[in-house]
């Protein structure tokens, strides 16, 4: 019989392919149809699934505190350039070495609540996260041939993604997930929209209406299974698993893209995710502590 955690490693496993799999059909989806107009096409129909889903729900934003309000229009709008960003990179660069940059997130974070948040971070993450930026510097390779602005472009988005993720780290969990989804889904398909008319439109064939598709079925059942998987198993001992997706990409890369990474960029790619695990791993010791702590205080007369 599974555990939780075995449930729900399969769950983020699964999810997180998904997103490498979506990946894989937009990268194939910019050789035929133009990076905006992809983006207004795939966020209508994803707006609509989340729409429906907080329909469903009975979920109302006008429910929400202001701060939370806000906190949603500035997740959108880190979402909204990091999609700008990512499609850059995407587009132009081994779809392996993109998602090996994005790795990098989890250390991002925990540098960025260290600074703004002022979460505890010691000195063994610390050197972790510097230990991942050198993983990074590994696969970008500033100062050579390899370094482009698709480099720059997958630099900047995980810059956007961490910011995402604080805004998410700080919202109320009252928050719906399907609204936060929602809101990050339409304010994506509104800078595609005005980003469009930039572009010619063509009709796609229907080849590009398969991909289309995919991504679309993709994109959902990614967010829906990692959704899950954090609300099945403990966050410690899930959240390494998300490090399938780089596999994920690696044989997609190869197969259906016929891209194959260079040995730097694999070497890059273990630095990256081994300092990524050994953080988290550190994260979940330190929030086992402190609450091995705060159950260890003596109690007030008559608290439960």
């Amino acid at each position: 019989m599974m555990t939780d955690n075995l449930r729900a490693a399969v769950f983020m496993m699964t999810g997180s392919s998904a997103f490498a799999v979506n990946d894989t059909f937009l990268k194939l989806l910019g050789d035929n149809l133009g990076m905006f107009q992809i983006i207004t096409m795939r966020g209508v129909v994803v707006s609509l699934i989340f729409a429906l889903l907080l329909w469903m729900q009975r979920a109302k934003i006008s429910a929400l505190v202001p701060k939370d309000r806000w906190l949603l229009a500035m997740r959108s709008g880190a979402e909204m350039g990091a999609a700008f960003f990512f499609f850059n990179a995407l587009f132009h660069m081994p779809l392996a070495a993109v998602t090996a940059i994005l790795q990098v997130v989890p250390l991002t974070v925990a540098a960025a609540a260290y600074l703004f948040l002022k979460e505890p971070l010691g000195w063994r993450r610390l050197s972790a996260i510097l230990i991942g930026m050198g993983g990074v510097m590994l696969i970008v390779r500033p100062g050579t041939d390899s370094f482009t602005m698709a480099s720059v472009h997958a630099l900047l988005c995980v810059l956007m993604v961490t910011l995402r993720d604080l805004t998410t780290r700080v919202m109320a969990k009252g928050v719906p997930s399907s609204m936060v989804a929602l809101t990050t889904a339409i304010g994506v398909t509104l800078m595609g929209a005005v980003g469009s008319v930039t572009e010619h439109w063509v009709v796609p064939a229907a080849l590009s209406w398969a991909w289309l598709g995919g991504t679309v079925v993709f994109t959902v059942l990614g967010y829906y299974l990692v959704i899950l998987a954090m609300r099945t198993g403990e966050l410690t001992f899930v959240a390494p698993f998300r490090y399938a997706s780089l596999l994920a990409a690696l044989v997609l890369g190869w197969f259906v893209l016929s891209e194959w990474p260079a040995p730097l960029t694999f070497a890059g790619s273990a630095i990256v995710v081994a300092t990524g695990v050994y953080t988290l791993y550190r994260e979940g010791r330190a929030r086992r502590r402190a609450l091995a702590a705060k159950a260890a205080l003596p109690r007030a007369p008559g608290e439960c």
